[in-house]
């Protein structure tokens, strides 16, 4: 009775750890997809910072309309990087996991570049991204920021 009771302990185990290491992979991919963003916002690289969205993805930045699917984004951020040049660092909060969804927490914090009038300002904001395993891959599937001052 006791050799069954440790065998169903261990075997509870194993799974937990196999979770634990698929969680840490999956936590991973979707650090890995929040800074190719991050890298893209101050690269000013409208091309990989769309393409680290879903097809339907919504991007609700403050002060702007929301931009819903690709051709939105690309008009979006087109605009944005018109106006400014982000140079920011990212740090992840939190980062959730449900099946093929997650959400994450972030803060950012740099400088602007505020090119009609070359003045640099600090830059500093709190994001919460939506994010979806698309084709193997985790993509932004919603996207809105503030900033906490």
């Amino acid at each position: 009775m006791a050799s069954c009771h440790n065998q169903e302990k261990n075997q509870n185990n194993n799974n937990k750890q196999k979770l634990s290491i698929m969680e840490n992979q999956e936590k991973t991919a979707i650090e890995k997809t929040l800074n190719t963003y991050f890298g893209s916002l101050n690269a000013s690289d409208v091309k990989t910072a769309v393409g680290s969205y879903t097809a339907d993805g919504v991007f609700m930045p403050t002060k702007f309309p929301t931009a819903t699917g690709a051709e939105q984004l690309v008009a979006a951020y087109e605009n944005v990087f018109k106006a400014i040049q982000l140079n920011v660092t990212v740090k992840i909060e939190e980062i959730i996991i449900r099946d093929d969804i997650a959400f994450a927490r972030t803060l950012s914090n740099g400088t602007t570049l505020i090119h009609a009038t070359g003045e640099t300002t600090p830059e500093e904001n709190r994001e919460f991204f939506l994010l979806r395993k698309d084709n193997g891959e985790w993509k932004i599937a919603r996207y809105m920021f503030n900033q906490p001052k």
